[in-house]
């Protein structure tokens, strides 16, 4: 037995019903061999990978409509991996990725529930650089900004990895720190425009949720 809770869920994400298969609670940890511990994911933080989100949810409906014709696509910090099984589900070329030991078999076990093909997934560590993972021209993410240091950090992986008409979209619940995000990105020459969602579905109008969504002109890419 793992050392560790689950659960199964139905969500509504896009128009189509999801099962996924979440830890229990925020309570679970189990890092047996240290790993975790080793990539500087605290006991505090270990289950947070495993949870179903708002933002997550948020960004997954976005990914249901979103233009993804001909756009190849990195999920960043993915986590449990709503919005990449959503483009999973529509054919997508997309990537997931995150640095938790378990997000690739969740993201796995999770693929299957729903009758899909395994998202192909890399382990990810936003401040180390990975020339492999190669260029993408959508890059997304919920709730990643959750620490002051990950503007920076995430703002520098774009630039390793976003090719020069690249857009991002990134779901933010208000936790203070896209603003940072958005002036870093400034200095790579993308501009910003921004709509609300609803992070509750029992207050649907309360539009809280920020989708961020950033383009800039080829001229202002990476040489």
């Amino acid at each position: 037995m793992p050392g560790y809770l689950t659960r199964q869920q139905r969500i509504r994400l896009g128009d189509l019903d999801y099962t996924i298969r979440s830890l229990s609670d925020k309570q679970q940890f189990s890092d047996p061999d240290g790993r975790a511990k080793r990539l500087g994911i605290s006991s505090a933080q270990w289950s947070l990978f495993g949870q179903v989100w708002p933002a997550g949810q948020l960004l997954a409906n976005a990914m249901a409509t979103f233009d993804i014709e001909g756009k190849r696509i990195l999920e960043v910090g993915c986590g449990l991996g709503l919005a990449s099984l959503v483009l999973q589900r529509r054919g997508a070329d997309v990537i997931a990725s995150d640095m938790h030991p378990l997000a690739e078999p969740f993201l796995a076990y999770n693929s299957a529930l729903n009758d899909l093909p395994s998202v192909p997934y890399r382990k990810l560590q936003w401040g180390v650089p990975l020339p492999t993972l190669g260029r993408f021209d959508l890059l997304i993410g919920a709730d990643v900004l959750y620490e002051r240091p990950h503007a920076e950090l995430i703002a520098a992986l774009v630039g390793r990895h976003a090719l020069p008409e690249a857009e991002l979209l990134f779901c933010d619940p208000g936790r203070g720190h896209s603003g940072a995000f958005t002036r870093a990105l400034a200095l790579q020459g993308f501009e910003v425009s921004e709509s609300r969602g609803a992070l509750d579905e029992d207050e649907p109008e309360t539009l809280r949720g920020r989708l961020l969504h950033y383009r800039r002109r080829a001229a202002d890419g990476p040489q």
